[in-house]
């Protein structure tokens, strides 16, 4: 059984689904997702598409619906009796389904584990104390769970497997019409409906500051397969920009692009796998905002941030996110492209730190270890 609760773990779900199917053609899966995973196999009790939320305030919107999932799932286990679940971050539900499927002795295989190494180690033992083995993605989380008695393994992160362009710039600029001695600038605000609804006019208005002041810039942004495509454009037209908008070629659309202005979350990382300069940025509610402030142990929002240890893509966050700062910021780095190759070969090193491929692999035989295991 895999579960999980948004467009990233739908993601992640979908690949480790394949390189089980791969390892064991009889292995059969069920669980929790969206379109990718029920498309690589896996029987889906729930789609969670409409779901997904951000943050503290936005989550209790959607709390008597988990709860009425988390109880199927647990009609679900008692059913099926699966050999292993694997949990895939969504900690809010997912730490819920973990002590279901502990009392009922089912074997679990956290991947994408809750950030401890963020929010403290406390976290950590609670994951220790309920899971199987933890797949972890990140050098620094495996100590910090190591360090709580978690059994625990470094598989490397997945998307140095998945973060592959299809085509090449050529093909892509061919494709697109677009002008490649011209700049490209992509706008990613996010998967979920609320980024969508708070970032999308702050980058959408960045856009319009940026052809103000450069006005051969090209905007690129892509379409998450979770999101109204109508929605986007239609707030595009308000606007009065010219946006093309594209689905199903982020890896290109990001390997085009001199510099990209992105939600935190997955997509960081995924940039930072193909060297592409970033600017963060992230609104929520005020009470996410002020409890992240107390709660929140690490100075950085962005993955890549965080992994160097500094900040090498300027951030941009809840009352920061202002569309004069974030395009005055993108000019700057479209005016002095020296500054764009220094940050490139920055994200060289954060994606040396994520480790070698082969992580999709390496999880999906632990888990099929995990699971012979009872």
């Amino acid at each position: 059984m895999i579960l999980a609760g948004e467009a990233s773990g739908d993601m992640h779900g979908a690949n480790l689904a394949r390189a089980l199917q791969e390892l064991n053609p009889q292995v059969q899966l069920l669980g929790m997702g969206s379109s990718l995973m029920a498309a690589a196999g896996v029987e889906l009790a729930f789609d969670v598409t409409e779901l997904s939320t951000v943050g503290f305030a936005e989550a209790i919107k959607s709390i008597k619906t988990l709860k009425r999932i988390l109880q199927q799932l647990g009609d679900l286990m008692d059913q099926e009796k699966p050999d292993v679940i694997v949990l895939i971050d969504y900690p809010g539900f997912n730490m819920e389904v973990a002590k279901a499927a502990k009392a009922r002795g089912i074997p679990l295989v956290y991947y994408f584990s809750p950030t401890a190494w963020a929010w403290g180690r406390g976290r950590a033992k609670k994951v220790a104390s309920l899971v199987t083995r933890v797949a972890s993605v990140l050098p620094f989380e495996a100590d910090v769970y190591r360090e709580a008695g978690a059994d625990v393994e470094f598989v490397g992160h997945p998307l140095l497997d998945i973060v592959k362009p299809k085509l090449s710039k050529e093909e892509f600029y061919q494709q697109w019409n677009l002008d490649s001695q011209k700049p490209i600038v992509g706008l990613l605000p996010g998967s979920r409906r609320q980024e969508i609804k708070s970032l999308l006019p702050i980058l959408l208005e960045t856009a319009k500051r940026i052809k103000e002041k450069i006005p051969q810039t090209q905007f690129l942004l892509p379409l998450a397969h979770t999101v109204d495509r109508r929605e986007i454009e239609a707030q595009i037209r308000e606007k009065g920009l010219e946006i093309i908008v594209i689905e199903g070629q982020t890896y290109e659309l990001m390997t085009v692009s001199d510099i990209i202005v992105v939600a935190s979350g997955t997509a960081t990382l995924e940039a930072a796998c193909l060297g592409t300069p970033m600017i963060i940025v992230y609104q929520v509610s005020f009470s996410t905002w002020l409890l992240g402030k107390i709660l929140i142990k690490v100075p950085y929002i962005g993955m890549p941030n965080i992994i160097a240890g500094k900040e090498i893509a300027p951030e941009f966050i809840q009352y920061d996110a202002q569309p004069e700062q974030i395009s005055s910021r993108v000019i700057d780095f479209l005016e002095h492209p020296e500054k764009l190759e220094l940050v490139r070969a920055e994200l060289q090193e954060v994606r040396k730190r994520l480790g070698g491929e082969g992580a999709v692999k390496r999880t999906a035989q632990l888990v099929l270890d995990v699971g012979r295991v009872k």
